[in-house]
């Protein structure tokens, strides 16, 4: 297949650290009016702005339950973990900040060097860019025609402005175009996504992908800025048969890219971009040496965003970087905290926390220890959620240990489920403590 290569009269984007936000913008936020609106805070907060009220050095055990808390200590931890480790294996990092639309957290990440923040609905963009985020992958197709032209008229309006979308089909391209056809000047850098059996969005061969990177390479309104996709849809563990699927997707993802090269079809820049929080590993193994061996300038970008608060679920079993692979490893910096409000059989406690407030779709909730006691005992189970309650289910001869009025401390899986369910969390000093101090309130925005 030959197609025409208009990519070589664009721009070739920079692969600095974009690391502007709008300072000010981020800092008013501990400048809100703090309210009822906002979850589980207590009441003397109401009225007060939330810098005041931290000067008043509050303690969580003033908070209502339930409560989501961050760490500030493992926070920063996880952040220099991965910047460190992606900067070592020579990638660039475009955290997903979809994990947590918290500015207040892509500053941090940011500030760390990340290259970018990843983004995955054209409102997420709008967020974003009003903090001042200067560069942004959306990872998925933008083609809904209100949010594309606000784009097109951003870029026009911001000169130094980013911005890269995908596209896994011609018909995705044509009406990209279709949109486009009397908007802006600047061109809109998309990346060819290629899919994997039975996993989500993107091209399913390699040879449909490439005709999507010809009409791309071929449209006056887009440039080809390289190609991507996710591999966490095709495994759900560390399996040899799932490792073996995510090897083999990464493995055409470099395949595409370098037949795209080999053809000519990118201007002077070209990013491959893949990575949740799962399989970075895999990806530094099958990616990493694209970006010396290819003609065109290419930058593997990986785009993990659980990290940034981790959890004792689900990635707690699936990430290389625990303490299992790494001298370096991530740490849990998200919890629940929840009050066991009845015990009406012996086995049984119920907790004032449930699908409203704590994340359930990759696990439930794991009881930890009841504040400022021991251990929970290694039976205790969180087996079920309503929509306010949980369901602990423990020894019924340690009835005593739990009783009504405790508060538990809960580990959470899947930080993407977690932090939407929040408008404001508080962060705290240590989540080991007896009674931690709350340090910081991160504003989210969903």
């Amino acid at each position: 297949m030959r197609c025409a290569n208009r990519n070589d009269k664009f721009g070739v984007p920079s692969k600095e650290p974009a690391n502007v936000i709008d300072v000010d913008a981020v800092a008013g936020l501990s400048r809100r009016i703090l309210g009822p609106e906002y979850k589980s805070l207590p009441p003397r907060s109401w009225g007060h702005t939330g810098e005041s009220f931290l000067a008043t050095s509050p303690l969580l055990s003033e908070f209502t339950t339930p409560v989501l808390t961050l760490d500030r200590a493992r926070l920063a931890r996880n952040i220099a973990v991965m910047a460190d480790w992606t900067e070592r294996a020579g990638m660039l990092l475009a955290p997903h900040g979809k994990t947590s639309m918290a500015p207040q957290l892509w500053k941090q990440q940011l500030d760390a060097g990340s290259w970018a923040i990843t983004l995955a609905t054209g409102w997420q963009v709008q967020v974003a860019r009003a903090f001042a985020v200067e560069r942004i992958l959306l990872a998925n197709a933008e083609i809904d025609p209100v949010a594309l032209t606000w784009i097109a008229a951003e870029l026009d309006s911001h000169p130094t402005f980013e911005f890269y979308c995908w596209a896994d089909s011609v018909a995705t391209v044509r009406e990209m175009d279709r949109i486009l056809a009397t908007l802006g000047e600047r061109p809109i850098s998309v990346i060819v996504e290629l899919g994997g059996p039975r996993g989500r969005t993107g091209a399913r061969t390699i040879d449909e992908a490439i005709s999507v990177a010809c009409a791309i390479a071929e449209s006056s309104r887009l440039t080809l800025a390289g190609v991507g996709g996710y591999e966490g849809a095709l495994s759900h563990d560390r399996s040899d048969a799932g490792l073996d699927a995510v090897r083999t997707y990464l493995g055409d993802v470099a395949a595409l890219h370098r037949t795209l090269d080999g053809r000519n079809l990118y201007g002077e820049h070209a990013i491959v971009t893949a990575g949740g929080s799962a399989y970075q590993d895999l990806v530094v193994e099958q990616l990493q040496s694209l970006t010396t061996e290819c003609t065109v300038r290419t930058d593997v970008v990986l785009r993990s965003g659980a990290y940034v608060a981790h959890d004792d679920g689900f990635y707690s079993h699936i990430s290389p970087l625990t303490s299992a692979h790494t001298d370096a490893p991530l740490s849990a910096a998200m919890h629940g905290w929840a009050r066991t409000v009845s015990r009406p059989e012996p086995g049984l406690a119920l907790l004032d926390a449930g699908k409203r407030d704590f994340p359930f779709d990759e696990g439930m909730p794991v009881a930890q220890h009841v504040r400022g006691t021991e251990i929970l005992d290694s039976e205790a189970e969180v087996t079920a959620l309503n929509d306010q309650h949980a369901f602990l289910r423990l020894p019924a001869e340690n009835a005593a240990a739990l009783p009504v009025g405790s508060v538990v401390r809960l580990g959470l899986s899947h930080p993407c489920t977690a932090f939407d369910k929040w408008r404001l969390i508080p962060v705290i000093d240590d989540a080991d403590s007896h009674d931690p101090r709350v340090v910081d309130l991160v504003h989210t925005f969903f």
